[in-house]
């Protein structure tokens, strides 16, 4: 396992990226990807077995699929951090002929993405062909997802969980941010789901909660747990638990930083609640 301080540094480094990269261009996702930023970092920095040279064949290696699109900023900044392209190019994101769109992109040819993803709905039925092509490989790797709480209300999903169990996919870990907010309000308002874990199960998964997914320890160890249940014959569901804009107290607990930037202020106090450690770009 790798040392915690240093990955709490890359987490609050991480942090201050988001809140860059939004400021600058007055626009993008910032609640999401803060919440999401101990995931990425565990990721990237400590779960996946990946190569150091990013291809798209992805042979050998595992694979990571960003289904919610929206939270590109914690996505580029752990990649940066993680040395896939140079941490200043967080500089152009959302500019015009950037790599690094508003949602990732493809066509410029981006180390570390692997699909356009934003669309909602559509990452665990890519997912699954990459899944079922390293098994049919004989590619002992895995493929994990992320996707969004609210997301699960496009029934896209449904058809690929349902195909996942059916099909015995078992080399896939599918994480879902269980923030309970999307871009209007809570989930709960916006249209119930009732019990994720229940569907889940009953749709056959292997389902386990991490319940304080903004500590990287219980992050670390709830996905280590995952990792140990895959090639059991189903599929894995992770629901993680946490809050949207964590880490910056004015942001949490709301969907109002669902897609909304930091003004000057805004950001200068966020700034000051995450000071920096590996150096801003």
């Amino acid at each position: 396992m790798s040392n915690i301080k240093h990955l709490e540094d890359i987490c609050t480094q991480v942090r201050r990226d988001i809140l860059r990269q939004v400021h600058k261009v007055n626009s993008g996702h910032p609640g999401g990807s803060l919440g999401c930023a101990e995931f990425f970092v565990a990721l990237y920095n400590d779960i996946m077995d990946r190569k150091e040279t990013f291809d798209m064949d992805g042979a050998d290696e595992d694979l990571f699929f960003l289904s919610n699109g929206h939270i590109s900023p914690v996505f580029y900044s752990v990649l940066a951090r993680a040395g896939y392209f140079p941490v200043e190019e967080l500089n152009t994101f959302r500019l015009i002929n950037s790599r690094l769109q508003g949602h990732p992109t493809t066509h410029e040819g981006l180390p570390g993405i692997r699909i356009a993803s934003g669309s909602l709905g559509q990452g665990m039925s890519v997912a699954l062909g990459a899944a079922q092509a390293k098994k049919l490989n004989k590619d002992s790797k895995l493929v994990y997802t992320l996707h969004g709480d609210g997301e699960l209300q496009e029934g896209q999903n449904w058809e690929a969980i349902m195909y996942a169990a059916g099909k015995k996919v078992d080399n896939l870990i599918a994480t879902i941010d269980l923030n309970g907010q999307q871009i209007d309000g809570s989930t709960d308002d916006v249209l119930p789901m009732g019990s994720i874990k229940g569907k889940f199960e009953a749709f056959g998964w292997t389902v386990l909660e991490i319940e304080e997914g903004n500590n990287l320890e219980a992050v670390l160890e709830g996905m280590a747990k995952a990792k140990a249940e895959t090639g059991k014959g189903k599929p894995v569901c992770v629901l993680l638990k946490t809050i949207m804009g964590n880490g910056v107290d004015f942001m949490m607990h709301t969907h109002a930083w669902h897609g909304k930037a930091p003004n000057d202020a805004q950001l200068a106090e966020g700034l000051a609640q995450n000071p920096e450690t590996l150096g801003d770009y």
